[in-house]
Order: structure tokens, then C-alpha cells, then sequence
């Protein structure tokens, strides 16, 4: 008579042990707990996750901002250094690749000839023989990009932290929290805007807070941000490699 409750019971145990495996994956069921050996913020609503974050890179002193970013009909890649003082790196858009460098005011800009003999944006019509002439002196060396010139604002503004990140981390719609994943082997957990229409937003749940991976809403790249807070020199170009262009460059478009 003592059977069948036996055989009760292990049909339950049964049924626990194939519900905890079919739940380990998200991590919410059976005794685990997600956030453990995390920095906490896995138990925020998302608002707050999405301020945490921000608040961490507001107050990260250098980063790494690589990936793509779609703006204005063009596509660019970006891979920079920055750091509120100054920043190095590149930039790829889809005729050319030129470096900056950006050390307090003075903004410098290095690209081969092939730049420069197009600076008016032109990329189809045949370069002159002023185009050639000025190309060939301003290939490959840091030019230093006056102050006043009108590309001065548009190149700098690739290399300043505070503008780039406001400008590029802007998330669209309401926020909820997504899944928790790994960016680069960090666990991190998603903000998502507009259920992803408006940005997803990764952010580390190791150490601080900081966003580690950021897709733009309407498809407007997917940018990586990473050695946050980690220290970087910033050197002027040896002197035989600058060329003071003075007064007013071409008219470079950065396409």
C-alpha cells in the first residue's frame, strides 16, 4: 500500500529535476542566483541600470570607442582613444581612412595623398593639378588643423569623450532589462529601448557599471567600449612629420 505516495514522490523529484535544467540557462530557478559574485546592478529596474551606467562613464577618466557608426548617409569605422584632455585613433569611411590627434586645442590629422587630392568631397571627379600639387605635400604627415578652419569642429568632434559619448550612447523609447550575456567575456545585461527599436545597451556586472556594447536604434552602427579608465600617452608628432597647413584647409568633407 506504501507504493504508490513512493512513486508519487519520485514522479515529483522527476519533474523538479527536468524543470531546473529546462530553467538553468536564464539562471532564475532551482537555488541560483544570477547576481552573485556581480556588482548588483542585475537587480535594478532598468532606469536604473541605464543611470548606473551613464553615471560610470561620466566619471571614467579615458576609454576605447571602437565599431561602426552610420550617420548622415555615410558609414564610418571608429577606433579612438580618448581621454577628456585629448585622444588617437582612426577613422575609416568608405573612401578613406585618416588618423586624428587631439592633445588640449590642437587637432591633428594624418592621410595618405588620396585624401587629400579629393578634400573637396568630389570622389568621382578627376583631381587637378593643384589638387595633385597640395596632396603631395600633405600626404602622410600630421596636419595641424587650424581653429578656425570650418572641418576643425566636425574632426574634433570624433575626438572629444564627453560629446561623443552623449551624443552616440542616446537611448530611444522605454526602457526594460534583456538578457544577461558576456561582452568581450565580461558578464553584462541589457537595456533595451523600445524592446531594441530605440538602442541596446550592454552593461558590465563585474566592477563598475560601465557600457560595453551599444547598438544605435534603426540600425545606426554597434559600438564596443572598453579599457575604461586605463591611462594612455598622448605625444605631439616629431616635427618632420607635421606640416602646419595654415589659414584654411580644402574643403575636407571626412565624406
Amino acid at each position: 500500500m506504501t507504493s504508490l505516495p513512493i512513486a508519487g514522490r519520485a514522479r515529483r523529484a522527476a519533474l523538479a529535476v527536468a524543470l531546473c535544467a529546462g530553467l538553468s540557462a536564464g539562471l532564475t530557478a532551482c537555488g541560483e542566483d544570477p547576481d552573485a559574485g556581480t556588482n548588483g546592478v542585475g537587480r535594478l529596474s532598468a532606469q536604473e541600470i541605464e543611470t548606473k551606467a551613464r553615471a560610470a562613464a561620466d566619471a571614467a577618466a579615458s576609454v576605447r570607442l571602437s565599431g561602426t557608426l552610420v550617420s548622415k548617409g555615410g558609414t564610418y569605422k571608429l577606433n579612438m582613444r580618448l581621454k577628456h584632455e585629448g585622444a588617437t585613433g582612426s577613422v575609416t569611411s568608405k573612401d578613406n581612412t585618416f588618423e586624428l590627434l587631439r592633445i588640449g586645442d590642437s587637432l591633428f590629422l594624418k592621410a595618405d595623398a588620396g585624401f587629400w587630392s579629393h578634400a573637396d568631397g568630389k570622389q568621382d571627379a578627376e583631381p587637378t593639378e593643384a589638387d595633385v600639387e597640395a596632396a603631395q605635400k600633405l600626404g602622410d604627415k600630421y596636419v595641424k588643423v587650424p581653429e578656425g578652419d570650418p572641418s576643425y569642429k566636425q574632426f574634433r568632434g570624433f575626438t572629444d569623450m564627453d560629446v561623443l559619448l552623449d551624443g552616440l550612447l542616446g537611448m530611444q523609447g522605454k526602457l526594460s532589462k534583456g538578457d544577461r550575456t558576456e561582452v568581450g567575456g565580461v558578464k553584462t545585461i541589457k537595456v533595451l529601448a523600445a524592446e531594441g527599436e530605440g538602442g541596446v545597451l550592454d552593461v558590465s556586472l563585474i566592477g563598475e557599471p560601465y557600457p560595453l556594447k551599444f547598438a544605435r536604434a534603426g540600425g545606426a552602427g554597434v559600438l564596443l567600449l572598453g579599457d575604461w579608465d586605463k591611462e594612455f600617452p598622448l605625444e605631439e608628432p616629431a616635427k618632420d612629420e607635421t606640416l602646419d597647413y595654415g589659414g584654411q584647409l580644402p574643403k575636407t568633407s571626412g565624406d
